[in-house]
Order: structure tokens, then C-alpha cells, then sequence
């Protein structure tokens, strides 16, 4: 077993003292958003073999419930070590989301299966509070890895997990690391589960930063290495809250091994040393340190082709893999008629009785949680878009795999906060060729709105990049009622909807440009299942569902009744 030791910092007061530091460099970082990282993966051929006399750190993040190939990490680190490497493997966060395969145990099943392929340290992401800090605090009880983070922190002022962990190899070789997570979970999950935490941002970032490195210093550390979930998204760049602004914003940083950003790099635009592996296991980082001169020798990606699986590790995942797909192909629920999944005439044509069952799943998958939403219940509406159901479901008995064959995914709920002129921005761009099929058409709850198929859409500029054009007016849809009170141009509305259209998928291009909102982390087919065995009783009924609800009608003079949201909307 190798040995290693955690050091909990008493980062309060180094805030203090490095802050004034940190003010003044922020505008360092700044200057320009666009980023473009270096690097690409190679072959487990790039890694010596001869490792005798190093030590070597295997790195992961963002695997988002690829359980699979945890065995082929496993084996990495395995032959590395045969090779005479000292080895650690760490990870930068966002293992507890993704599919079923850890979702469906709020996360604790991806604990299960690094503990398995043998982890040593990682830090948290934004995705391990999908399910609440409560949740993830037990699940961390299981872990048999270390787990650091310094920039979340308790009311108390005390980070929520130990902030750094000091490793000594048999060598002396003493590598101190610290882990940070994006202050971007505090708007991505949940605020209701994670009520009481402070996200550390920008300049109080960095200064949290620098304490740790300092620290870590102070203690006679050869190498200090952040562990990372911060990413080098350009939306992360307005805030300062990249791990290339953090590490422009600090001094001592040996290296940063990255997350977030689903990024594949090995270097940052301006070299910085930032390392990142992409997502799902696609490819595993490795740093080979001299013991000696106690120095970075190399570093880069491999690809996972060409590396066998560890066995034990395998039959762990496989293990999980067949309890969850066992329990996929078992009933759930009754259905007394069949649900209309079709592209045409269907999901992406016209309002359809599944569109409808889901919508009202997913806004009942959050407020269901009092405190959720931040507007009032008359407010809220769902909507999700017909290119993301994929199949109907017939009458008789329904099974966890045909709610999963309808929604195969893996998309999560999310909640955007949007004005009204918004969200008609949103629903002309999306029903702009009906009746011709197109994907982002709205299947909703909560919500009742006429769309005139025979006024033509005003085709604006198009949006960045996407295929599709933001209207210049609105002349096709004009919204009736919201909940059955009158709709407002100027009113707030909380749109459930899911993750994909949260980001602006097909159409929706107008809620990626919403600043407020986030993800709740509950998989898509899950918050059907459950709405249907708990709200419904296990059962799909006709006079529930039996045809769709009139959420949506067809007709003319929709450009007339919208007349004043178009002005506003025209003037964005």
C-alpha cells in the first residue's frame, strides 16, 4: 500500500493575507476569452517501459458513468507499477452523473468502482452534487480514496472535504495536492440541495488557491499539483473561473490536471501547464516524475485502445452493469393506451400524448422539492424538445428499458429562468417549419400556446453556432395562458426542461443566453419512471393521458395576438 498522508489547511486566515494579491492580477486573465488548448493523445506506446526509479500519476475526470472502462485504467496502473513505476491515480471530478449505471444509486455505485480500479485521490465536480451535498457526504463515507477540495466551503468557513493531501513516495519524493471545483455548481445544481455552501469565485478563488500552494510549500513539498474542476470554457471566462485564469492568478503551480470542460489538451493556449483528458474515459493522462531530481520528466495522454481490461475491476462494473440492466427489463408500470412516440405525424409535429406525460414528469421531478424553483408555482412550465423522444410505448405492461428506448440519452433535467419575451423567442424558433417535422418541437406542460402555421417566420440573423435563425419577430405563436393565468412578456418563467435544450440544443438558443440557470442532475427516463410510480400509481391512464391535453393548437391570427411581444422581442 503506498504510503501517503492528508494535511487539512487552516485556510481562513491565508485568505487574508493573499487576497490583495489576488485583486490585483485579476485583470491579468481577462484579456482575452477564446480559448484554443494544445495537445492530442498518443498510445500507451508513448509511456517507457522502463519506469524504474519514477513515479508516475494516472489522472481521469469527467467519466460521467462510463463504468466500463474503469478496467482499463485499473490495468494502466497496474502495468505501470510492473514496470517499477511508483503509480497514483486521481481523478478531477464528475464521476457520479451520467447514466443509469451511477445514477440510478445517486452516485454511489461510481464510488464502488473506483474504489475498485484504485483510486488514490480526487476532487470534486459540479455533477457530485446533483443529488445533494447529504447524498454525496454518504457516499464519500464509502470511499476508500482521498477526496479534496479547498474552495467549498461550510458556513463555518471550513472547506466541506479535507483542501489538499500530501503523498511521500518510498523515495522522499513528496507531491502535495489540492483540489478545486467550478463555482459554476452553485447555478449547474440544484439550489435547494446544496443550500448553506459557499462557492469560492475569482479573486476569492485565487487566493484560496494561493493559500493552498503556499501551504503545501510550507511543508516541504517538491511538486504542488491542482487537481481541478474548472475547465476552459469561454462561458467560465467572463467570472475568471478557468483553471488557466486561476493559474494566471497564482504563482507556484506546478501543474493542473483539469476538468469540466470535457476538454483534450495537454497544454493551455499560452503553454500552460494544464492537463485534461476529454470525457468518459476516452483517454487517461499520465505525469512521469523523476524520484531523483524530483522533477515533472513527461507528461501526455494515451488513448484507452489497445489496453486490455483488468478483470477484477471488470467483473465489478459488470456486476453493477447487469444488476441495473436486470432491473431495466423488469415492469414497472401499466399503460391503458398506447403512447405516441412517432417523428411524424408525432413528436416533432404536434403535440402528443408521451410529449405531454414527460413534460409533466419533468417539472414534477423538481417541484416536487419545495424551495427548487425561486418563482412562484404559477410560473413554472416544462418543456422539452420531440427530436430527444425516440420511440412510443405500446398499451400493456411498461418496462424501465422502453421508458430508457424513449429517452436513451442520458439527458438530465434542467431549469432555465427566462423572461416571457424570451420564452416566445424560444417557441417561434422552434416552430418555425411546423407543420414540418422538426426536432426542437416544444412538448410541454403548464403552458398553452397557438402556433399560426400560415404567417412565415421572420427569419433573423443566424445564432452562433447553430444551423438554425433567431426570429426577427414574433408572427407565428402567441402564448394564451401560463398555468391559466395571463401570460406577461415581462414576467419571469422557469422552464423545466432538459440539460440538452438548457445548453441550447436545436432551437433553443435563447435559453443557452439565459444566465440563470442549472442542472438538477436527475436522468431524464428517471424522473419519468418515478413520476409515473409515484404520482401515478404505476399506472398510465386514459383519462390521464388517453389523448394529448390541448397544450398546443394551430390556427390564424397568432401574429395578431403577439403584436406587442414581438416589438420587444424584435428590439433584443
Amino acid at each position: 500500500m503506498i504510503k501517503m498522508r492528508s494535511k487539512l489547511l487552516k485556510n481562513v486566515s491565508a485568505l487574508a493575507v493573499v487576497v490583495t494579491m489576488a485583486l490585483a492580477l485579476f485583470a491579468q486573465s481577462m484579456v482575452a476569452f477564446a480559448y484554443e488548448p494544445k495537445g492530442a493523445p498518443g498510445t500507451i506506446l508513448d509511456i517507457p517501459a522502463d519506469l524504474q526509479g519514477k513515479t508516475v500519476i494516472l489522472h481521469t475526470n469527467d467519466v460521467h458513468g462510463a463504468v466500463e472502462n474503469y478496467a482499463q485504467v485499473a490495468m494502466l496502473k497496474n502495468e505501470l507499477k510492473r514496470r517499477g513505476a511508483e503509480v497514483l491515480l486521481v481523478d478531477a471530478g464528475d464521476f457520479s452523473q451520467g447514466t443509469p449505471y451511477v445514477s440510478t444509486t445517486k452516485g454511489a455505485d461510481a464510488i464502488t468502482l473506483m474504489n475498485a480500479a484504485g483510486y488514490d485521490i480526487a476532487t470534486l465536480g459540479n455533477h457530485e452534487f446533483d443529488y445533494g451535498y447529504f447524498q454525496l457526504k454518504k457516499n464519500l463515507r464509502q470511499a476508500k480514496f482521498k477526496v479534496i477540495c479547498a474552495d467549498i466551503l461550510l458556513s463555518n468557513g471550513k472547506p466541506i472535504v479535507d483542501a489538499n493531501y500530501i503523498y511521500t513516495g518510498k523515495s522522499g519524493l513528496k507531491i502535495g495536492f489540492f483540489g478545486m471545483d467550478t463555482p459554476e455548481t452553485q447555478t449547474k445544481a440544484n439550489p435547494a440541495l446544496i443550500n448553506g455552501l459557499k462557492f469560492l469565485s475569482g479573486p476569492e478563488m485565487y487566493a484560496c488557491a494561493q493559500s493552498q500552494v503556499n501551504a503545501l510549500k510550507g511543508q516541504n513539498c517538491d511538486l504542488v499539483i491542482c487537481l481541478s474542476h474548472l475547465g476552459v470554457d469561454d462561458e467560465s471566462a467572463p467570472d475568471g473561473n478557468r483553471s488557466v485564469d486561476m493559474y494566471a492568478n497564482t504563482t507556484g503551480i506546478d501543474l493542473l490536471l483539469d476538468g469540466h470542460s470535457h476538454t483534450v489538451m495537454t497544454a493551455g493556449e499560452k503553454d500552460e501547464p494544464v492537463q485534461s483528458t476529454g470525457t468518459k474515459i476516452e483517454n487517461i493522462g499520465y505525469v512521469i516524475i523523476d524520484n531523483a531530481s524530483k522533477t515533472i520528466e513527461s507528461r501526455g495522454l494515451t488513448t484507452v485502445e489497445g489496453i486490455i481490461q483488468d478483470t477484477a475491476t471488470l467483473a465489478a462494473a459488470k456486476s453493477v452493469m447487469d444488476r441495473i440492466d436486470k432491473e431495466y427489463n423488469v415492469k414497472f408500470a401499466t399503460s391503458e393506451v398506447e403512447l405516441n412516440g412517432k417523428k411524424e405525424p408525432g413528436v416533432r409535429t404536434e403535440e402528443t400524448n408521451l410529449g405531454d406525460l414527460i413534460a409533466d414528469a419533468l417539472k414534477w421531478s423538481v417541484t416536487k422539492e419545495k424551495g427548487s424553483i425561486k418563482v412562484d408555482d404559477d410560473h413554472i412550465i416544462a418543456i422539452t424538445n420531440g427530436g430527444g423522444i425516440r420511440a412510443s410505448i405500446g398499451a400493456g405492461d411498461v418496462t424501465k428499458k422502453d421508458v430508457n428506448t424513449v429517452l436513451p440519452f442520458g439527458n438530465t433535467v434542467a431549469v432555465v429562468y427566462v423572461t416571457g419575451d424570451e420564452l416566445l423567442e424560444a417557441l417561434e424558433a422552434s416552430t418555425y417549419s411546423t407543420p414540418e417535422a422538426i426536432g426542437g418541437f416544444p412538448q410541454c406542460s403548464g403552458i398553452k400556446f397557438t402556433i399560426n402555421v400560415d404567417a412565415p417566420f421572420a427569419q433573423g440573423s443566424l445564432y452562433p453556432d447553430s444551423t438554425y435563425y433567431k426570429p426577427a419577430a414574433i408572427n407565428r405563436v402567441s402564448i394564451s395562458s401560463i398555468n391559466g393565468k395571463p401570460f406577461s412578456p415581462t414576467d419571469t418563467y422557469a422552464v423545466v426542461t432538459n440539460n440538452f435544450v438548457a445548453a441550447g440544443g436545436d432551437t433553443y438558443y435563447a435559453f443557452a443566453d439565459a444566465s440563470d440557470q442549472f442542472d438538477t442532475g436527475i436522468v431524464m427516463d428517471e424522473a419519468v419512471m418515478d413520476y409515473v410510480k409515484t404520482q401515478l400509481g404505476g399506472v398510465i391512464k386514459a383519462s390521464d393521458y388517453g389523448n394529448p391535453k390541448g397544450n398546443i393548437t394551430y390556427g390564424a391570427g397568432a401574429a395578431q395576438q403577439a403584436a406587442q411581444p414581438a416589438a420587444s422581442a424584435a428590439a433584443q
